[in-house]
């Protein structure tokens, strides 16, 4: 499966209806689930398929209630992990969930909106990758509101001299997202597609498998360099950030 980063958009509510919903997020056929998150999250659901953006090129189905009750407690769980200051200097806000999204045909763990300040989830998603998808989204969400501290040049120049990424993460063949036994660098396969990407699969890691990542970079200091960077970025965000 391929992760797509949409282009991203910043609201502020409280008490939503249906109507405001659609005025807010201008996607349709949404329904609340959860607004009374710890951390201020709201939570919405697809009632009936969608299709959104300019080409209408986004695309999800309705969630069926059955699944949807048996994943939210996995994604509640993952995204109980940011604290309400921390969603909010990274615009997010609502989590749509639904089933099978695609972006231009291409399917999807998530697309994020930093202005709408949403995230748009597929409760579908690979089981064994899906905790993982819920933090990579997010960072995509972190590094397009915080663009300039994640510099992306720096961030390849930790790589070996010989080591290219693609051009953009759809016209990369490197989608696999089982963490590599030899990792010299990367953690994954999908990790050599684009930096942005590469970053996310590293952060997803670090907030589901820190343990693992630690004990991989005792002997990968490419690997090391970069989550220490990963690391002191985040700090300049929210000083109180931690994995």
């Amino acid at each position: 499966m391929k992760y797509i980063i949409s282009i991203i958009l910043i609201f502020n509510i409280s008490v939503v209806n249906a109507n405001e919903i659609f005025n807010l997020l201008k996607i349709p056929n949404l329904e609340i689930y959860n607004t009374n998150s710890s951390n201020g999250l709201k939570y919405l659901y697809a009632k009936n398929n969608f299709k959104i953006g300019l080409k209408k090129n986004i695309s999800c189905d309705k969630s069926k209630m059955n699944k949807l009750d048996k994943k939210y407690p996995i994604i509640e769980k993952n995204l109980n992990k940011y604290k309400t200051d921390f969603l909010i200097k990274n615009n997010l806000k609502f989590i749509i969930l639904c089933e099978n999204l695609s972006v231009s045909s291409i399917n999807t763990g998530g697309v994020p909106n930093i202005l709408k300040r949403s995230l748009i989830l597929d409760i579908n998603f690979n089981l064994e990758h899906f905790e993982r998808m819920i933090h990579h989204e997010f960072f995509h969400m972190i590094q397009a509101k915080h663009n300039k501290i994640f510099d992306e040049t720096l961030w390849s120049n930790f790589n070996k001299a010989t080591f290219k990424y693609a051009e953009c993460s759809t016209c990369s063949d490197r989608i696999d997202l089982d963490l590599y036994k030899n990792t010299d660098g990367f953690l994954t396969e999908y990790s050599k597609s684009i930096p942005s990407e590469d970053m996310a699969e590293i952060f997803s890691f670090l907030m589901t498998k820190k343990k693992i990542v630690e004990n991989i970079i005792e002997n990968d200091l490419i690997l090391k360099n970069k989550v220490e960077y990963l690391k002191k970025n985040l700090k300049l965000i929210d000083n109180n950030f931690t994995f």
